[in-house]
This record gives structure tokens, sequence and C-alpha cells, in this order.
């Protein structure tokens, strides 16, 4: 039998693809791998299949095997074999659960030149390079931001997409007690009440109470409101909605320096134009009031 070496150092790319079958499932990974087979006189074993099994060792070349599979690629005229690593027939382990980021791994090829499984010639090699989309998949299980992560001018109390987006609260309140509007009663439309409309109502309220009668209002306060962090100021505060403010009292703690006191938000009461909605800190309770009453107003912003 001819000695076929496997020139495991031949690794031309590494790639991963993702397939999602559905929004609910589970995408599975694979990495494309490329070597080039000769034997024992340099020469390249062309047009044949062969036998491989590919293992994942972590820690190093004689580690721990976290994933195994078999293959058998046939060669091209080139002497190179391609296929996909995750495509194979599976000998052991999971690799869509390889945690890419935990650890140095290698790649181990065993080969049988006749095609079958007497794996005569062996090779491993570091992967010098992570596969970094096979990384990032799994670091997205990490959340980003968190409740209570002091960040962006402020406290963050609400978050989403794992972590990528969500509010955050001013440290202290801009006011104890201001009224919601400038001096006038009418309807501004501005009943949206779901979480991500607080700043869309703070901007109706500014553009039709304006300076109003030359006090400053709840809205507008919040819009003038900035913190400078390191250098970077954050000014896109704004009057939080029902919504927003109810999420607000139910990290109250955690963002601190809340009395027990209503607070403004941004929602009008639908029915009745000389109104808008308070959330007591208190109890977290949510009732509509006057206008022209005095109370309190903390700034939020979103990320």
């Amino acid at each position: 039998m001819k000695k076929v070496n496997l020139v495991t150092t031949a690794i031309l790319f590494t790639t991963v693809m993702f397939m999602p079958f559905n929004a609910h499932s589970q995408s599975p990974e694979k990495m494309s791998y490329q070597a080039v087979i000769r034997n024992n006189n340099n020469q390249l074993v062309i047009n044949t299949q062969v036998g491989m099994k590919i293992s994942i060792l972590k820690g190093s070349a004689s580690g721990t095997v976290v994933y195994a599979e078999t293959q058998k690629p046939t060669t091209n005229a080139d002497g190179l074999v391609s296929f996909q690593i995750g495509d194979g027939t599976v000998v052991s382990g999971s690799f869509s659960g390889i945690n890419w980021a935990d650890g140095t791994y290698f790649i181990k090829t065993e080969t049988d030149p006749s095609g079958g499984t007497n794996y005569t010639i062996s090779g491993a090699n570091q992967l010098l390079s992570v596969p970094y989309a096979l990384n990032a998949k799994t670091a997205e299980n990490v959340p980003k931001h968190f409740i209570g992560e002091n960040y962006g001018g402020g406290i963050v109390f609400y978050v989403y997409d794992n972590g990528q987006h969500g509010l955050i609260a001013a440290t202290s309140d801009q006011s104890a007690a201001i009224r919601w509007y400038a001096g006038s009663h009418k309807t501004l439309k501005t009943n949206r009440d779901g979480v991500g409309t607080g700043y869309g109502n703070t901007s109706v309220i500014i553009a039709a109470q304006g300076n109003g009668d030359g006090n400053n209002y709840a809205a507008l306060l919040c819009s003038q409101y900035s913190v400078e962090v390191n250098g970077v100021v954050y000014g896109d505060w704004y009057l939080p909605s029902k919504k927003e403010l109810l999420l607000l009292f139910q990290h109250r703690i955690v963002v601190g320096g809340f009395a027990d006191a209503r607070y403004w938000t941004s929602t009008e009461q639908v029915t009745y134009t000389d109104s808008a909605w308070v959330t007591d800190m208190g109890d977290g309770g949510q009732v509509w009031y006057n206008k022209s009453q005095p109370y309190h107003v903390r700034a939020i912003r979103a990320f």
C-alpha cells in the first residue's frame, strides 16, 4: 500500500454558513474545509474517493474530542477535497453546540485512501483563526446590556433584543413640581401609550405648546435635559409614555431617586382634553389628572 500524506496545513479558507429552516428553529452551522492529499512521492491523489474522520479537539492536538464526524469526499484533478464540516455522519458531539469562545480548538483529520474507515494517516492543526461567525452566534446568547447598568447617561431599566436595545432613565428627577402643559388645554393627540411612543409624544407636545405662556412644562423640560459622560453628550431625552413609565416603576428601586409621588407621562387622556396620565411611583397606579397640576418628572431616552 502506498503511504499517503494528508496535507492538513492546506486549509485554504474557513467560512460559516447559516441556513435557517424557519423563524423558530435553530440555524445549523457548517464550516467549509478544503485540503490537498498527496502520496509519499509528493504526488497528488486525484479523482479518488477517500474516507475521512474529522474531529474538533479542545485545548490541544491531543485534547478532548468535542465533536467528530465521518465523510467520504472525492479528490478532484488537483488532489483537492472540499466538504462542509457539519454535513457528515456524526460520530459524537454536536457541531452547533461547540462554544468557540471557550478556549483553543484543533481540527484533527484521519484518512483512509481506499475510501473506507481504516484510517492509516492523520494530522491535527490548530484553528489559528476562530470561526468568527460561529463565535458570534455563541456570544449572541450573552446580553449586551442589562437592567441596572450605568449606561448612556443614566440607568438601564428595560431591554429587548437580548440587550441590544432598551430604555435608560435619568438618575434623578428633572422636577418635583411642574405642569404638563404650557397654558393650553387643547388636545394634542398624544394618546399613544406603548413602548417607543414617548419620544414622538414629546415632540408633538413641544411642537404644539411651544413656549406657551413663558413657563416651562414637563415635555420641554425633558427635551432640554442633557448629560455628558466621558466627553459624550446625551441629549435625546424625552417624557416617557404611559407604558414606559410603568416599566420604570417596576425597576424604580434599581434606578433610584424616586419620590413616593405622581409622575407625568406624555400620554394624554383620550376623552378629556384638559387631562393627561400620571404614574404613582409609590404604588404603580396610573390615573389621569388636569394638565395644570404640578407633578414630578423623570426623563428617559432610548438606545
